[in-house]
């Protein structure tokens, strides 16, 4: 059965956790995910993040390229490496949390075609490239979703071929591509030497 076990609940995906529950590294100003909408665990995510007022202040209103980074990482390589390490280990991410510390180290190409600002909801599809020994390297796009639409509903049905294809409604705006996003989970131990 896929998956792991938290305080004796199945979390079959990460459809199933508030994005605070697995990116527990992350504290309430710092977490760019608000919700996982489709998931496939060692394939990819489906995962969205709404600017607030604090992710844009000093920067006009828009939510810079590094954040859009950053979001990214949190709902790709953060999320899904730290779903499959719980999974491997009999873990839930709180055990985690005393053992390994998510990483991001390293960053290939990104391409950025329009931008966000404060309440902008955007998406990202995410999908595993490569993944061994604690280290996950993900591709992707992230779009602007079109305002009032329901996520979850959208979602509901999507599939391994459409992330493939990045296959969205034209109602949805190209905002980045990213590449060769990678995250490592480091030995705690290793912080402590």
């Amino acid at each position: 059965m896929a998956g792991y076990y938290d305080n004796g609940v199945h979390i079959e995906n990460l459809c199933a956790v508030n994005p605070k529950d697995i990116l527990i590294a992350y504290g309430p100003t710092k977490l760019l995910v608000d919700k996982y909408h489709w998931h496939s665990p060692k394939v990819g995510v489906v995962a969205s993040y709404t600017p607030k007022a604090h992710d844009v202040e000093d920067h006009f209103g828009v939510f810079r390229g590094v954040d859009q980074i950053e979001a990214f990482v949190q709902a790709t390589a953060g999320s899904l490496a730290t779903f499959l390490e719980c999974e491997k280990n009999g873990w839930a991410p709180t055990d985690m949390k005393d053992k390994l510390v998510p990483s991001f180290i390293g960053i290939g190409t990104v391409n950025f075609v329009s931008y966000l600002e404060e309440g902008d909801t955007f998406v990202m599809l995410g999908k595993t490239t490569y993944y061994k020994f604690k280290q996950m390297v993900c591709e992707g796009r992230i779009f602007k979703a079109p305002k009032g639409l329901d996520l979850d509903d959208y979602f509901k049905n999507f599939a391994e071929e459409r992330l493939f294809k990045y296959d969205l409604g034209p109602e949805f705006t190209l905002v980045s591509a990213l590449f060769d996003i990678t995250g490592r989970a480091i030995d705690r131990s290793y912080f402590n030497r």
